[in-house]
């Protein structure tokens, strides 16, 4: 009896062990020189976050000997960045895989990473890049038209090819994929056809998807672009006013209707606000503003409205429909503005008074 109850015991015991969590998110250990009198900020976003959107920030007093930063989830790798607030120009940029210990130590001008091959040989090239960074901060400083066509951005480019060329060399290498999304533009076109099925479907998988939706966005804006001009038929969509019922725009048809696509990121959209303000109070009778919210929170839409005290109609892009993507968006803000018959009648990109000209003279 004694012997049935120990082996139930022992195995009950073995199950519970076999059954304890395993911490498979991603470790950072940092033990930088600067944590003892800087300020140090670690950002971090998912790879597939391909314009840093998701970002979120740490932030280290000095002081700290050691810290280590633990991965949000433990299903994709991250982008971590850490920097100081005083050497902005001077970062550590790992990549972090789900169950990885990487140890990151010496100074942010000359640092080591330990861990995985992928960022021994990543550390390599963004050491490669840090003569750039400095001269465009140089430059940054002085910087005028001239300036910026003639030297920045051809230092840009200088460092741009540099990871190209990397690219071009090891096409079944991972560190390729992740390299080719912190240049994009132009590259991925000409580069990402050349990397081969096994680095698109491994461990970088998500940066290849972000690319292909990218990509198809790409053609269905390119289509989309022929179908807004003045006189087309104004594309119809529902979305979600503040107050969170549905808002159709064809649900407007017998005014005139503004579509201002904008966002409470976007400093010219804010610097637009106390005009458009007077012009909608001006014509309100013969018009109706829709402001259609894109790239927003919806905390900090509904804070922005407020803050700013817009009188006019409010809807949220939040992407289904996309409807940035419906009327081929190219900047913010920008205003279209639709007739009572539901025909596209005027586009305007960006704060431009020429949009308020046109309103004078189609309501005088």
């Amino acid at each position: 009896m004694k012997k049935t109850v120990f082996t139930l015991m022992a195995g009950a015991a073995l199950l519970t062990a076999c059954q304890q969590p395993t911490d498979t998110k991603g470790h950072l250990d940092i033990t930088l020189a600067e944590m003892q009198s800087d300020t140090i900020v670690i950002g971090s976003c998912p790879i597939s976050d391909l314009n840093h959107r998701k970002l979120k920030l740490d932030t280290l007093l000095p002081g700290k000997t050691q810290y280590t930063y633990v991965a949000e989830v433990d299903t994709i790798p991250y982008k971590v960045f850490i920097a100081s607030t005083q050497k902005m120009n001077k970062a550590v940029v790992t990549v972090l895989f789900p169950g990885d210990q990487l140890v990151v130590t010496g100074n942010l001008q000359d640092y080591q990473v330990s861990g995985n091959e992928f960022n021994v040989k990543n550390q390599e090239i963004q050491k490669a890049c840090i003569p750039y960074i400095e001269k465009m901060d140089s430059l940054a400083k002085i910087m005028n038209q001239e300036i910026y066509q003639n030297e920045y951005l051809p230092t840009w480019h200088q460092m741009d090819s540099l990871k190209a060329d990397y690219i071009r060399q090891h096409p079944d290498d991972d560190l390729s994929l992740y390299l080719l999304s912190e240049i994009k533009g132009n590259w991925i076109d000409k580069l990402y056809p050349t990397l081969t099925d096994k680095v698109k479907n491994g461990p970088m998988a998500p940066i290849a998807q972000a690319f292909e939706e990218g990509m198809r966005r790409d053609k269905i804006f390119e289509e989309n672009a022929k179908k807004i001009i003045e006189g087309a038929e104004a594309p119809d969509f529902t979305l979600k006013d503040i107050q969170g019922n549905d808002l159709a725009l064809s649900s407007l048809r017998g005014k005139y209707v503004v579509l201002d696509f904008w966002g409470s990121w976007c400093g010219w959209c804010i610097k637009g606000i106390p005009d458009m303000k007077k012009y909608y109070e001006k014509y309100k009778g013969k018009m109706e503003i829709l402001g259609i919210d894109c790239r927003d929170t919806e905390e900090k839409w509904k804070a922005a409205v407020e803050k700013h005290e817009l009188p006019w109609l409010h809807v949220r892009n939040e992407g289904n429909p996309d409807v940035s993507l419906l009327y081929a968006i190219q900047g913010y803000p920008t205003k279209i503005v639709i007739d009572p018959e539901g025909k596209i009648a005027k586009v305007v990109i960006g704060e431009d008074p020429a949009f308020y000209e046109y309103l004078d003279e189609l309501f005088k």
